[in-house]
């Protein structure tokens, strides 16, 4: 086979070999350390400024990062939903140790091997010390929920986040058999946020809430103890032909006929809904005013357009089935679960909601406070808590958190080493110490002697053992973690070792570049398009210039 030509404009630079590696591994060491600050209950926050000129102001590893980096932290958010600080800062010293590797020659295909290698054996020294926990045991569950969020901004309010995360999980979880749980925090588990009162004012609902009001307010009631409900998925008014129809009627009494259908067409769907004696229809499509005046004068409420994603959560929390067709309808569909239906006027606006549910497997979490960020950062601390809560209820086993997990693996990795054969075993002892850079970290932003501190974890971590000694993040003491209940969910620091490894490995793949460069542009020539940066573009100088 031929090979390959390519033909590159003459304003393209390219780069190959070592020269990419470098410039890659630097990009990422820039990444890791913006994003360094980050880890731990003594963090920083972090000002960004989008594109659009509005501010976010978090400490929230996933909401940092850069592009190629920024696809790990997504991952693992995705995954697990946490440790999204931990990734990058692993994966840009696997980098970083690596980068001596290639000065020396060592084909980067070498190091990914041993990399891979190194993070079997982490998984492995993982499992032997991971401590089985019981999902029922509601104190231990809010302090491992706790010691993951102590880092977020509401550690103060630590109790309450933790509190509703649990409670939240707890909820929607569903038994799949065979000792399975699925908890699906996506679909099931809502959080409102509504500006005004206070933080502690927050709760989690036995139900759902959303932003709607009663189709007409004054004839319908606003508030119905035990409520029949019926959901709908079409419309209660009449349906208009898909294409234009033109009638010509001759007769006038032709138009009246005309109309009465269409009355009777209505009437019938809303005869066919009250033969089930609803307390409450929601559909999420129109209704129109005549549906609305024979369902008031049934003394049914009405609620019209919601949200699918709503609908959902409201059929799981009163058992109600979503009914396509009027005409369909079943005792069974409709839904008695639910204890208190009401309409409540919170600031300017009116929220349903519909609580008190007896097995509701949807809820909503209401989150007030006294601002809109706020309550964003509250959501975002929230989200994280109902992660870790779902991680425990799905794999219930726990290591230690404070950088100890990872000087174990460290220690244990280092005295394997010297049974790895051939050109492997230098590699594979760069990643044992590579996985010092979280304790470190920890270390540093605690404001504490990094070397004093570090050597002294070490030797008590030397033979592996002591696997619970690791650095108090509040205070920079070395304390047992398992006093100090600081711990971190299995399967999160596993999919933090897999990610950051793997991401390394692909990053060290890479060994060719080309990027067009524009053209400088006459001054005056009016303004330029804004440049859209791409993994290709992530030079060191790009990121954090000289």
């Amino acid at each position: 086979m031929q090979s390959q030509v390519l033909v590159l404009k003459d304003s393209l630079k390219r780069e190959s070999g070592s020269k990419v590696h470098h410039a890659n591994i630097q990009a990422s060491k820039a990444v890791a350390d913006i994003i360094r600050t980050t880890l731990g209950p003594r963090s920083m926050l972090k000002m960004l400024l989008d594109t659009n000129g509005g501010i976010v102001v978090t400490n929230d590893g996933n909401a940092i990062l850069l592009q190629s980096m920024i696809e790990l932290s997504r991952t693992q958010d995705e995954e697990v939903g946490d440790g999204t600080t931990s990734v990058i800062v692993l994966a840009g010293e696997m980098l970083h140790v690596a980068e001596d590797f290639l000065n020396k020659n060592y084909h980067p295909t070498v190091i990914c091997r041993a990399y891979n290698k190194a993070l079997e054996d982490s998984i492995a020294v993982l499992d032997k010390i991971a401590m089985p926990i019981d999902v029922k045991d509601r104190a231990s569950m809010l302090g491992l929920v706790k010691s993951c969020i102590g880092t977020k901004f509401t550690s103060q309010f630590g109790d309450l986040i933790a509190d509703l995360a649990i409670d939240a999980t707890t909820t929607v979880g569903v038994d799949l058999g065979q000792g399975l749980r699925e908890v699906d925090i996506k679909k099931y588990i809502k959080v409102e946020k509504v500006p005004g009162g206070q933080l502690e004012d927050s709760k989690v609902l036995k139900g759902v809430m959303f932003n709607k009001d009663v189709v007409a307010p004054g004839k319908m009631r606003r508030k119905i103890v035990n409520p029949r409900i019926i959901l709908l998925d079409s419309p209660i008014e009449y349906k208009k032909g898909e294409n234009q129809t033109n009638a010509e009627l001759v007769n006038e009494e032709d138009w009246g006929v005309l109309l009465k259908m269409e009355e009777e067409y209505i009437e019938n769907l809303c005869v066919q809904i009250l033969k089930f004696k609803p307390d409450l229809v929601i559909t999420e499509k129109g209704l129109s005013d005549l549906a609305c005046h024979y369902l008031s004068k049934a003394g049914v409420s009405a609620i019209r357009r919601l949200r699918k994603m709503d609908n959902n959560r409201i059929a799981k929390a009163c058992g109600a089935v979503i009914v396509n067709r009027p005409d369909e309808l079943q005792e069974s569909d409709v839904g008695t679960g639910a204890g208190l239906f009401e309409v409540k006027k919170i600031g300017d606006e009116f929220f349903v909601f519909i609580v008190d549910c007896k097995e509701p497997k949807a809820c909503t979490v209401l989150l007030r406070g006294a601002s809109k960020d706020l309550l964003n950062e509250v959501e975002r601390n929230l989200q994280d808590a109902m992660s870790v809560a779902r991680n425990i209820i799905k794999n219930p086993k726990l290591v230690p958190g404070g950088g100890a997990t990872e000087l174990t693996v460290s220690a244990t990795l280092k005295q394997k080493s010297s049974s790895v054969e051939g050109i492997e075993k230098w590699p594979y002892e760069a990643a044992a110490i590579a996985f010092e850079a979280i304790p470190r970290t920890l270390a540093q932003n605690c404001g504490v002697n990094v070397i004093r501190t570090m050597t002294a974890l070490q030797g008590k971590h030397a033979n592996g053992e002591n696997a619970w000694i690791g650095i108090d993040g509040n205070t920079g003491a070395i304390t047992d973690m398992k006093e100090r209940k600081i711990w971190d969910a299995y399967n999160v620091k596993a999919q933090t070792f897999k990610t950051a490894i793997e991401a390394a490995c692909m990053i060290l793949r890479i060994d060719d570049i080309v990027s067009g460069i524009k053209k400088k542009q006459a001054p005056g020539a009016g303004p330029s398009k804004p440049k859209i940066e791409t993994e290709a573009d992530a030079d060191g100088e790009q990121i954090l210039p000289d």
